[in-house]
């Protein structure tokens, strides 16, 4: 069941970004450019996680795991940043 729940977290993550960037090619908005490459980020997270939970539970892969949410996050704040000029 957990496993389940990784894959939709990340098939979620997958449709939030790919509509995030089609809002971004109708209209040109910088921050939802930001938005889709953080959920694309976080899509790769959970896939990360379903990996590490379920697939190789023998092996930690806790920081390959938390790195891509990390730069996700790192991401999103520096588009808030810079569009906020």
């Amino acid at each position: 069941m957990p496993g389940g729940v990784y894959l939709l977290c990340a098939a979620t993550c997958l449709l939030c970004a790919v509509l995030l960037f089609r809002g971004y090619a109708r209209t040109s908005v910088k921050l939802l450019f930001w938005s889709g490459l953080c959920f694309a980020g976080l899509m790769v997270d959970n896939i990360m996680l379903y990996i590490d939970i379920i697939v190789v539970p023998d092996f930690s892969l806790i920081i390959w795991r938390k790195a891509p949410g990390l730069v996700a996050i790192l991401l999103l704040l520096f588009g808030l940043v810079w569009d906020s000029k």
